[in-house]
């Protein structure tokens, strides 16, 4: 509990300042975290996502309701103007793979939490399912680096309505010391359910960041498939004791 405390307040230090930041683009796209921080101690990974501001009024001062065509769009519920009710599930991801050979994923789906102090040394704190200001975090075990050959950040929507269009997402990577990494989700696809975010790699002694923002419209197999982890998928559910994934 310790470390997590510390992660809020210096969490919270950074979000306030705004400074000591790296974001991360298309024209600027990797960063090694051997530059950016010591390679100890834990590495953060946050999901943090709010809707937009179109989708926060309510219908009635929009003049009009949302399409429900099919069920592809299911129409917002509003509790207030000020705290909407919506009905958008995102997730934090990680497929991983070890130098040993060990492939898997940690997600909420299925129940996958992992483990920081084991293989494969990365933990989702939780499942947030309504967009709470401290989002989903994502502990990775940076004293265990060498560990690690490759790690794929990504985010998907679990109620499997389409909606990056209209959420403002970002993921930040906080180092154990240096500098915060961001990379927002701003090339917005209507249709997309899941996003490669950043796809880490070990090089040496050091640990590469690179930018992905790569949406894609079906879930983890399709993602999969894009980057040959080779994973064995099957329908999984939040909450499910059946097994998810085999690697």
């Amino acid at each position: 509990m310790a470390g997590v405390r510390d992660f809020l307040r210096r969490s919270e230090r950074q979000y306030d300042t705004g400074v000591n930041r790296v974001t991360l683009t298309k024209s600027q796209p990797v960063v090694e975290l051997g530059e950016q921080a010591t390679l100890s101690g834990t590495l953060q990974v946050n999901l943090h996502w709010t809707m937009r501001e179109a989708d926060l009024t309510p219908r009635r001062q929009r003049g009009g309701g949302l399409f429900n065509g099919g069920g592809l769009f299911r129409p917002i519920e509003v509790q207030s103007a000020s705290k909407p009710m919506v009905n958008v599930d995102l997730d934090l991801a990680c497929m991983y793979e070890l130098t040993d050979g060990t492939k898997g994923v940690v997600q909420p789906l299925g129940g996958y939490f992992g483990e920081l102090q084991h293989p494969p040394f990365i933990k989702l704190s939780g499942d947030d399912r309504y967009g709470a200001p401290s989002g989903e975090t994502m502990y990775v075990n940076m004293d265990q680096k060498e560990a690690f050959r490759r790690l794929l950040i990504f985010v998907y929507i679990y109620d499997e309505t389409p909606a990056f269009a209209r959420t403002h997402g970002v993921v930040t990577f906080f180092p154990y010391a240096g500098p915060r990494i961001e990379i927002r989700l701003d090339e917005r696809d209507s249709h997309a359910r899941s996003c490669a975010v950043a796809l880490l790699e070990r090089k040496g002694e050091r640990i590469t960041v690179r930018r992905e923002v790569r949406y894609v419209y079906g879930y983890q197999a399709e993602l999969d498939r894009l980057y040959g982890w080779g994973l064995q998928w099957k329908r999984g559910y939040k909450g499910g004791s059946g097994p998810e994934v085999n690697g």
